[in-house]
């Protein structure tokens, strides 16, 4: 339920509790006493690396349809992700929001697959977090919840949108189009006005990227770009909006990835009417290209 704004409004009932059905509890709490509120930029506030991605507009949200995975991570230092991202500001202090879904068992404690959200303001430098573990992120479902575990979700897709509010500049989060939470704009120096460059695909992050001997953390299925079978990462529905109009596909897209012999992409535009994007990879996990 969405909190009203109003001084004394409850996300739901002082202590409640409430089971959602992925098995999560969720701690219900004064909706202004949530951590979100203790950054010192809202104390004011009221309430509210394989990739394909597009540049060069002012952008106000992205969605995607997402297939979920349950990759392998090697480590507690590692994560991997496949997520829909936004981003704005120079290339050591950019402002970012990404959504999707993630295996991090230095967040999460297992690894399994959980939906999650993360934003930063100084290039992952000193700001910035992943879902509710630290100011940000406000939430206002009773229902889902960021850092919710879908592993009962493996091989089917989930929808993730992201979206800027025009009159408040705060950036909605929705969850198979239900509104979760948003990040209010007051986080962020350029991103509170807009995106300038929107990213769709699977990231892996670790100290052994880019090494030998390279991490064995996979993405998304932990197989190559597969557009026969799809059997790899898989991102349907890749849409934005511009200036907060209507959800349209982007006019052109760039496929990238980082390391080709580790994880790679493949942009399918011909076979189906809309754009599929397939990317993914085992790292060095039995894969001596890559070792």
């Amino acid at each position: 339920m969405k909190g009203k704004g109003e001084k004394g409004e409850w996300l739901r009932g002082v202590g409640e509790r409430k089971k959602v059905k992925d098995g999560d509890i969720i701690d219900c709490v004064d909706i202004y006493k949530q951590p979100a509120f203790n950054h010192p930029a809202l104390r004011n506030h009221t309430i509210q690396f394989s990739v394909v991605l597009t540049e060069g507009f002012s952008y106000s949200g992205a969605k995607a349809n997402i297939k979920v995975w349950n990759p392998f991570v090697e480590s507690n230092d590692d994560y991997s992700s496949s997520e829909v991202m936004l981003r704005n500001g120079p290339l050591q202090t950019f402002d970012a929001i990404h959504a999707g879904w993630a295996v991090n068992p230095g967040v999460y404690n297992d690894n399994n697959t959980h939906l999650f959200g993360y934003w930063t303001a100084d290039g992952m430098q000193n700001s910035g977090c992943f879902d509710l573990t630290c100011p940000g992120f406000v939430q206002t479902s009773g229902d889902i919840a960021l850092g919710a575990y879908i592993g009962d979700l493996y091989g089917s897709e989930i929808t993730v949108q992201i979206s800027k509010d025009p009159n408040t500049q705060n950036w909605w989060f929705k969850y198979n189009d239900k509104e979760v939470g948003y990040w209010p704009g007051d986080l962020f120096q350029v991103l509170r006005h807009q995106a300038v460059l929107v990213q769709w695909g699977g990231e892996v992050h670790s100290p052994k990227v880019g090494t030998r001997p390279h991490t064995q953390t996979e993405m998304a299925s932990g197989k190559f770009a597969d557009f026969v079978f799809g059997s790899s990462g898989t991102i349907k529905g890749m849409l934005i909006e511009e200036n907060s109009n209507d959800l349209k596909e982007p006019e052109t897209l760039f496929v990238s990835s980082d390391e080709w012999d580790c994880y790679d992409a493949y942009l399918q535009s011909e076979r189906w009417s809309e754009q599929v994007f397939f990317y993914g990879g085992p790292g060095s996990h039995d894969n001596p290209r890559c070792s």
